[in-house]
Formats: C-alpha cells, sequence, structure tokens
C-alpha cells in the first residue's frame, strides 16, 4: 500500500505503487496475473482525471488482457473486491487493487459523493449527514447501555497512539493527547472532530494465489442491511457485521475468541465499539469494557487497528478494506516494527463496512508457516 496522505499523484498512480509492491512481495509478475478486480469509488476524482472505464485503463497501465471486474461498493470496496476475487476459483492468480484521489476537489464536491452513499430521499433532507447519522445512532446506544463520549475518546487515543508508529499512516510521528481529543471541535453533537475518520488518498493491493504462502484465508463473509439506517430494528448494531462475522467464523471452524489482531472498520469512534459487540468479542452494551480495561490496545488481549485505523492512518474510501489484509499480512508475518503486536499472532481478522453498515465484509486470515 502507499502511504494515506494529501499527496496529488493522479488515482492510478496510486494503484500503480500499489500493485508494485504487491507483485514484487508475491515474487510475480504482471504477466502472472490472471484476472484483476478493481475497486474505486469511480466519480470522486478530479474532473482531470475522471475515467468511467477504469478496466480498460489498467488493461492499458499493466499492458495485460486478463479480464478485469470493478466492484465499487463505498467504504466496503476492498472488503468485496476481496470477497470477490475469491468467488473467481477459475484463476490461479488474482491481483486485487484500489486507487483513490478523493481529497483533490472542492469541499461540497467530495462531499456531495460521499454522500451519494446514503440515502438521499427520505433521511438526507433531514440533515443526516454521515455525522449527524452516526452520532444520533451512539446517542441511542449510550441511553441503552450508558456508555460514555470518554470511552469514545479512548478509542481515538489508542488509535493515534498505534498510528505514530505506522509510516504508512497519516498521523506517523504526529503524537495527539487525549486532552486535544476531548477538546476538539463538536461535529455534531456529541461527536467531535476526533471522533471521525481522516478523509486521504491512496492505494492498495492484494495477491490472492493457489500457489502454496505462508498466508491464507481461512474465512470470508460478506452480507447488507437497508440503505435507511432507521428502518433497521437496532441502528446500533449492525446486523451485515453479523452476518459477515457468522458466516466467516463459520468457513474458518473458528471463534471470536481466537482472534489475536483485529482491524476494524473505524469510521467513527462509536462504530468501533459497535463492532466489538457485532463481531463477538463483546456482549451487547459491554463493547466499552474492553477499552476501558485495555484489553484492544497495542499491549492488550485482543489489539484492535494496530496501523491506527480509519482514525489515524487515514480513510481512502475503496482502498481501506485492503489496507486493512495489508496490516494484518504483515502482522501475521511479524513485519510490523514498533507497533507489532506482541506474541507472534497467527489469526487476524479485517472487518471492512460500507456506509453506516449498508455493506460489510469480515475477512480471517492465517499464518501458516
Amino acid at each position: 500500500m502507499t502511504k494515506f496522505d494529501y499527496s496529488q499523484e493522479p488515482w492510478w498512480q496510486f494503484a500503480t505503487v500499489a500493485a508494485l509492491e504487491a507483485l514484487e512481495g508475491a515474487k510475480m509478475r504482471i504477466s502472472q496475473i490472471e484476472a484483476i478486480v478493481l475497486t474505486s469509488i469511480s466519480s470522486a476524482e478530479g474532473f482531470s482525471e475522471h475515467q468511467t472505464h477504469k478496466v480498460s485503463f489498467l488493461a492499458d497501465l499493466f499492458k495485460t488482457n486478463v479480464p478485469i471486474i470493478e466492484t465499487p461498493s463505498v467504504c466496503a470496496g476492498g472488503g468485496v473486491a476481496l470477497w470477490t476475487a475469491l468467488q473467481l476459483e477459475k484463476f490461479n492468480n488474482i491481483l486485487i487493487v484500489s486507487g483513490e484521489k478523493l481529497v483533490d476537489n472542492k469541499g461540497e464536491v467530495t462531499a456531495h459523493w460521499i454522500l451519494s452513499a446514503t440515502e438521499r430521499v427520505i433521511e438526507q433532507p433531514e440533515g443526516t449527514l454521515f455525522p449527524v447519522q452516526n452520532a444520533l445512532v451512539w446517542q441511542q446506544y449510550m441511553l441503552k447501555y450508558g456508555a460514555t463520549m470518554d470511552d469514545l475518546a479512548l478509542i481515538a487515543y489508542k488509535n493515534h497512539q498505534n498510528a505514530a508508529l505506522n509510516p504508512k499512516a497519516y498521523y506517523y510521528q504526529r503524537k495527539v493527547s487525549l486532552e486535544e481529543i476531548k477538546k476538539s471541535p463538536v461535529v455534531a453533537s456529541p461527536f467531535r472532530l476526533m471522533d471521525c475518520s481522516l478523509s486521504v488518498n491512496g492505494g492498495a493491493a492484494a495477491i490472492l494465489t493457489k500457489e502454496k504462502t505462508d498466508i491464507e484465508v481461512l474465512g470470508s463473509g460478506f452480507a447488507t442491511d437497508y440503505l435507511l439506517t432507521f428502518n433497521r430494528k437496532e441502528p446500533w448494531h449492525f446486523q451485515a457485521t453479523e452476518l459477515a462475522a457468522e458466516q466467516a467464523y463459520k468457513e474458518a471452524k473458528i471463534k471470536p475468541e481466537d482472534i489475536q489482531v483485529a482491524e476494524i472498520h473505524d469510521a467513527f469512534t462509536s462504530v468501533e465499539l459497535f463492532s466489538y459487540e457485532d463481531l463477538g468479542f463483546a456482549e451487547s452494551g459491554k463493547g466499552a469494557e474492553l477499552i476501558r480495561q485495555g484489553k484492544v490496545n497495542l499491549d492488550g488481549r485482543l489489539p484492535v487497528n494496530p496501523s491506527g485505523g480509519l482514525k489515524a492512518k487515514g480513510h481512502p474510501i475503496s482502498a481501506t478494506g485492503l489496507a486493512q489484509v495489508y496490516e494484518i499480512v504483515n502482522q501475521l508475518r511479524g513485519e510490523c516494527g514498533k507497533r507489532q503486536v506482541k506474541g507472534n499472532p497467527k489469526i487476524g481478522l479485517c472487518h471492512n463496512v460500507g456506509g453506516t453498515g449498508g455493506s460489510v465484509t469480515c475477512h480471517i486470515l492465517r499464518k501458516t508457516s
């Protein structure tokens, strides 16, 4: 993957750099790739780079004639691309790649494209933009279970601490104090700026192969849910996460307690907390206990978001899910330097969410040797 930041290279440059790193890591040439799965939000690049025929563009870029599939699923695009590649069993080597240049337009243009991933007829006219939508859901959760904004501040602090150790994170070597997080500006009450993930540019890639490797996809799950968030029975629980996780655990033949490191989709700090429960790491209503007790810290029983997460590594929409895979693979290989999880983890989980729980993937990876 590339560094996540505000670099102004074209989207395809991010994709190319990430793809070349993945090929080098796999000791493969592009001529050995039999299919490519691309994920992108397509329409959010600058007008001079806008390209609706990306599959042909990549064929030209990589000098290949293999099948190329584009699987846009907004923030869950990376996870959906990996899930799609896993269904393509006739191919031996598949490149999964994403490049996003999200932050290159005027603010209102970027916001327009991001908001196109929400319900635009009923909810959005009432002002339920993503921060507002998630804040309303969090308010209901707090009233029901007694969690606090201090719990969310601890999640943000943890992820910023981790990102400061990650050379590819936006907040690398840029520490943020707990006091700064708690005093950051209110965005949508009670959410503060530091409860929201960071929109950045970047790319990520992975290679799926039938050849013997040291990492395997042990389990995979993908589920969807209603676009109208408040049509759901309990909006603070993402049923799509529960279903995708159930599929992945079943296929992997393991239980939640077998996971040793996880990358969770923290588009907002509240989503990370809800997901502790939806992924089976905590009972309903008790997710806050994991962060209060430090169990999800880098030195805890189940380190969550050692990369810094979307919150502090950055969130280039479609590339996020593949960046999660990149982090977990490197954690399982013991190649994460100062943020390396102790104890030689063998099993890791990637949780990728589109919208407010509208599409979710869950992948479980295992170190085989």
